[in-house]
């Protein structure tokens, strides 16, 4: 009597045609991301003078390269958390709206918009001949025009205009999720707005805004061409995508450049890491009181 084929044996541990689906996605990580990351560590480790780890001593030995780290997360982290202290109100008020889609998609417009094409209007809108100064200089509010591009706040204002609708709809999904019998019975207890906000949505809202504030940190932390057009990129907007970019293509030290860029993903996974465990002190237990 023969035994059981190879497709049954096969399928009995796991490898059946569903598994098999993966395969495509997994092909596409692995030509897209994992192969790319193995090769700039590979490269990072291979300098053009000296030890393995040259081009990390020369990163850190130099104030100029290191600094940018701290100019990096001086925009990241107060972008980070402006949007998300704007996306939870826009999205506890949009829930209740007739009109949500129509609202979602205005909200939503700035995305579909690319960073240059922002750092290009918000150049004509707030430079010293913009929009903005005019005004306030025709209605006296103002004597002289205000500094608002090519230094920080140029880079923060286009940050908080693209950075808000991508943190506006993953808070909203969070926010639709939550079944309003929760609140609803926590009214009939006797809770206010401001009770049933901290100790009934806050706490179900904390797994949903630490993933939240991960993916709009590392989106912030990666910018660059708002910190050229708009900032100073020689001076107090020099982040750390331009050290590398510098790096690879004015000073053509590729290995130089991998090795900064490997460092920028470092301080985003500590930064990550460090989100992710601490909403564990808000909330314990399933996300549980979502409707479904």
């Amino acid at each position: 009597m023969s035994g059981p084929s190879l497709q049954t044996r096969l399928a009995a541990r796991g490898l059946d045609g569903t598994t098999l689906l993966l395969l495509p996605g997994l092909i596409f990580m692995l030509a897209l991301f994992v192969y790319p990351f193995l090769y700039g560590v590979a490269d990072s480790l291979l300098p053009k003078e000296g030890a393995w780890y040259a081009n990390y001593a020369k990163f850190f030995s130099d104030p100029f390269q290191y600094r940018t780290i701290a100019a990096t997360m001086w925009l990241a982290l107060p972008v980070t958390v402006m949007n998300l202290a704007f996306a939870v109100p826009v999205a506890l008020r949009v829930r209740l709206m007739r009109r949500q889609r129509l609202l979602t998609t205005i909200l939503v417009l700035p995305i579909t918009l690319g960073t240059v094409f922002v750092a290009d209007g918000l150049l004509t809108f707030l430079g010293p001949r913009g929009w903005f100064n005019h005004t306030l200089l025709m209605l006296g509010i103002l004597d002289n025009p205000v500094k608002l591009t090519n230094n920080y706040w140029g880079v923060f204002a286009s940050l908080l205009i693209t950075g808000f609708p991508f943190a506006f709809l993953l808070t909203l999904s969070y926010v639709t999720g939550i079944d309003p019998a929760i609140e609803q019975a926590a009214a009939t207890l006797g809770a206010g707005p401001r009770q049933r906000f901290f100790r009934v949505f806050l706490p179900l809202l904390v797994p949903g805004l630490a993933v939240t504030f991960c993916l709009a940190f590392v989106q912030a932390f990666a910018v660059f061409p708002s910190a050229v057009l708009l900032g100073a990129p020689a001076g107090p907007t020099r982040v750390i995508s331009i050290a590398a970019y510098q790096a690879a293509f004015e000073q053509y030290d590729h290995s130089l450049g991998s090795a900064i860029a490997l460092i920028m993903g470092g301080v985003e996974l500590v930064v990550v890491l460090a989100v992710l465990g601490m909403r564990s002190l808000f909330y314990r237990g399933p996300a549980g009181g979502t409707k479904g």
